[in-house]
């Protein structure tokens, strides 16, 4: 691969992003597990080299760092902390919390728009949050007692997407009550719109459904044909780290390809916004018909 040109844009993704396949690399590259293996001084590199290519360290914008590639420059994109598995009891009610509050974080991290909140309101968001999908997911849990053995594995999937219904909303409501920025082709902010705000949370809520199934459903099919066989009777310590292997590796692939399901630039007809915003885009720009917004993810 040859050195990095000066006119590549840094801040859009590497790949066509009106495409799943495009979108699918694009997220396989930002959730690579690998870079969780970066040491400090990668990671100081790379952000040295953005640095340099967007101008930030002087006046010569922009100058490439000799023998930089494409690739350093889309590394920095990547997610070092990755949603991976947390091994829950569920009888206990301070792992359900944390993992809870861990999906608190990511779905505020990765909210959209950019409407001020106050301490006190993220405090109640995270709070009601965290008690409704922790409630959720244990009242779940207790009407599995009587059921098979096989049907029961399969309640923790209803428990998290069910808490992801509760929680994502929750930490993201400032975008149901301000709105979240819509624009126009060329990127021109023509205000601000709640309807594309409820149709970008349910986006991500569907996504992170799906992203799920394939951790929440495969596992649990192999390891009740495990569990009957000798080999895991006669070794049952190898029952919770083989779980925890089996939800990481479907994660791996589930996490990008799930990502990718919907535009992270989603788009609106004008004529499903509020009569408000609609009447204010026509006359600011009449001949757009169609507006964009950032979803979060």
């Amino acid at each position: 691969m040859g050195e990095l040109p000066i006119g590549i844009n840094i801040q859009e993704p590497r790949w066509d992003q009106s495409t799943f396949l495009g979108r699918a690399r694009h997220f396989f590259t930002v959730t690579d597990p690998r870079n969780l293996l970066l040491s400090g001084s990668q990671l100081e590199a790379s952000r040295n080299i953005v640095q340099n290519y967007r101008g930030e360290g002087g006046p010569d914008w922009p100058h490439v760092s000799p023998g930089a590639h494409e690739h350093d420059h889309h590394r920095l994109h990547a997610h070092l902390l990755q949603a991976g598995p947390v091994l829950k009891t569920p009888t206990v009610v301070f792992w359900q919390w944390v993992n809870q509050s861990f999906n608190a974080v990511v779905n505020y991290s990765n909210r959209s728009g950019d409407a001020p909140i106050t301490i006190g309101q993220l405090g109640t968001a995270y709070v009601s949050a965290t008690t409704g999908a922790v409630a959720t997911a244990l009242g779940l849990k207790s009407l599995t007692k009587h059921l098979p053995t096989l049907v029961g594995r399969f309640v923790p999937f209803a428990a998290v997407a069910a808490a992801n219904c509760i929680n994502i909303p929750l930490m993201r409501q400032r975008e149901l009550q301000v709105g979240i920025p819509v624009t126009d082709e060329e990127g021109q902010r023509l205000g601000h719109s709640v309807t594309a705000a409820k149709q970008g949370i349910f986006q991500v809520v569907v996504s992170r459904i799906c992203m799920a199934i394939p951790a929440m459903a495969i596992p649990p099919l192999i390891m009740d044909t495990l569990e009957k066989k000798d080999f895991l009777k006669h070794r049952p310590w190898l029952g919770a780290p083989l779980q925890v292997g089996l939800v990481g590796f479907c994660l791996v692939f589930a996490t990008p390809l799930c990502c990718a399901l919907f535009p992270q630039r989603s788009s609106i007809h004008v004529s499903r916004l509020e009569p408000e915003l609609r009447a204010q885009i026509h006359e600011q720009s009449p001949s757009t018909e169609v507006v964009y917004y950032n979803k979060g993810l």
